[in-house]
């Protein structure tokens, strides 16, 4: 797929389906070796990106996000969604400059690193705006609305649902709570709204339980990247406390993947 309406179309269509693993790449290396593996589109990770620029997450600027958008699509035919954190103070001019950069997809959350969690109503504000941003963008674009309780000290799992349905009344077409910790807390969301539901993955949950909880979609944040640094770190580490080199070497499939 090149064409952007293509992709806004195609990515869509996924969420009409079977429940789908979309993984989250880091940089454009990355998300050519996750295309190769066969999946069906990918979710950007602001702590992923952010590591890429020696940075907290957080820390990334709207424009530094945008080229990092831009690269991305240049370098893989799937669809793109992006982790646009809490918008950048402008929630819909984020959602126009990634839409731009060849995104058809994006994430609006209620968190205010200066303040806490929005007000529901300023948080539906705010995504309505990036909603309306979305619908004139003249080719589908899904938006998803987060609701950050439970990875932001408050785990209210009753504020959480209430959050979700404003947010899907707002016109949010995909709702995502991360943290949820248990199928039970899935199954509860997800019966909640009739928008596709997004889960972050977690490595005692599977992929069986959170489809038949209820959920359409499953991203995985920055963990994937967390574990390619984490195999970089032990190499390096048996290099320098033992001079043990038997970890360096190429993936023998790189040609593969990268071409």
């Amino acid at each position: 797929m090149t064409d952007q309406h293509e992709k806004g179309a195609a990515f869509r269509a996924l969420h009409e389906g079977e429940t789908f693993v979309i993984p989250n790449p880091w940089d454009v290396g990355s998300a050519r070796v996750l295309e190769a593996l066969g999946f069906r589109a990918l979710a950007t990770t602001s702590s992923g990106f952010a590591f890429t620029l020696g940075r907290l997450d957080g820390s990334a600027t709207l424009d530094e996000v945008v080229e990092h958008v831009r690269v991305l699509c240049a370098g893989t035919s799937l669809p793109v969604s992006v982790d646009l954190e809490n918008g950048y103070g402008d929630p819909a001019r984020a959602i126009a400059a990634v839409a731009e950069a060849g995104a058809v997809g994006g994430s609006i959350e209620d968190y205010d690193p200066d303040g806490g969690l929005y007000p529901v109503e300023v948080a539906v504000e705010r995504l309505a705006a990036a909603v309306e941003a979305a619908r004139g963008l003249g080719f589908d674009f899904m938006l998803t609305g987060r609701a950050e309780n439970h990875i932001r000290g408050n785990p209210d799992l009753d504020d959480t649902i209430a959050r979700l349905q404003a947010y899907e009344a707002a016109g949010a077409d995909v709702l995502y709570a991360p943290g949820l910790a248990s199928v039970e807390e899935i199954r509860a969301v997800c019966s909640a709204v009739s928008r596709p539901v997004n889960v972050l993955a977690r490595p005692k949950l599977s992929m069986s339980e959170i489809a038949g909880a209820g959920a359409r979609r499953v991203s995985v944040g920055g963990t994937l990247a967390w574990s390619a640094v984490g195999g970089f770190v032990a190499a390096a580490e048996r290099i320098r406390d033992d001079g043990d080199f038997s970890g360096l070497g190429s993936p023998a499939r790189l040609r593969e993947w990268l071409e």
